[in-house]
């Protein structure tokens, strides 16, 4: 069933309150409707939700900046984008919004917070509606050393670093399309135009350089499997038949071993829910986030 767009309206702008710390947000659909919120992938923001967000008209959605990246605050010099933290302020967004329990559609890095985060706490996350993500590749034991020290030694590189500067927004559309994961010419414009800032010259990116810099520890083969064994909620996976060559063959097995993980895949990239896919995505996802299909 598709959806009836002519009942779509425009986001609307808000901002929250993290503990003296400002997270931007957009909020989609109907404010009484069921809460869900959208967690987007690393470098990228709410925007990343303007496509299929207006295909989902019955949810209450908040798609949010995540701490260093869009409009929302960037952490502190000394503090680290690592997971954990990402899965605190998912649960302060939450409070933060009146919400005890709901539902995430997310993307990519998203998604893989919202796993972890449904894992720690189980009963305020009710469904999982996840695309091209669900949990990071695991790290082998040994390679924790190294880990350790690559990180320290990337966020000592990377506190101080410039961000370039592009003369003109065509110029960061173009260089937003030609990333590490190439985009349509719509999807890198809907990024860029939330993703800069004005400056001196120019534009340039209003991330936090800081979080180029790689996480200080990661999961092993096991934790990951614990994490996937304590979230139990129905959970829904799209996968993009063109996208990360690895997630297909690295996730793919993984989620099949669990009963409550329902795996689909779609045509498009790494962001097929910015692309001609979002239309059908959005039906597989709207009755299961509305808890009328498990």
């Amino acid at each position: 069933m598709s959806a009836n767009t002519s009942f779509c309206t425009s986001p609307r702008e808000i901002s929250l309150d993290l503990c003296g710390n400002r997270i931007a947000a957009r909020q989609w659909g109907n404010p009484s409707g069921v809460p869900v919120l959208a967690l987007h992938g690393w470098l990228d923001n709410c925007a990343s939700f303007d496509r299929i967000a207006p295909l989902l008209p019955e949810l209450n959605l908040v798609a949010v900046d995540l701490a260093g990246h869009g409009q929302s605050y960037h952490r502190h010099a000394e503090a680290n984008y690592n997971i954990w933290g990402e899965i605190e302020d998912v649960f302060g967004i939450a409070d933060a919004l009146g919400w005890q329990q709901f539902s995430c559609l997310s993307h990519s890095r998203g998604a893989v917070i919202s796993m972890i985060a449904a894992a720690t706490f189980p009963e305020r996350i009710q469904r999982l509606a996840l695309i091209d993500g669900l949990v990071p590749p695991p790290a082998e034991d040994e390679e924790a050393p190294d880990i350790l020290r690559n990180g320290i030694e990337q966020r000592a590189r990377y506190r101080n670093r410039k961000s370039k500067v592009f003369e003109s927004l065509e110029v960061a559309v173009a260089a937003r399309k030609n990333g590490l994961f190439k985009l349509t010419e719509d999807a890198a414009r809907r990024l860029v135009e939330r993703g800069v800032r004005p400056c001196e010259g120019g534009f340039t990116w209003s991330n936090d350089p800081q979080l180029l810099a790689s996480s200080l520890a990661k999961l092993n083969g096991a934790q990951v499997e614990a994490f996937l064994g304590r979230a139990t909620m129905p959970i829904r996976l799209a996968l993009g038949k063109s996208g990360i060559q690895e997630m297909i063959t690295r996730v793919k097995p993984v989620a099949e071993k669990y009963a409550n993980i329902a795996i689909r895949e779609f045509p498009g990239s790494h962001h097929l829910h910015m692309e001609d896919s979002a239309e059908v995505i959005a039906d597989w996802f709207r009755l299961f986030l509305t808890g009328g299909e498990a």
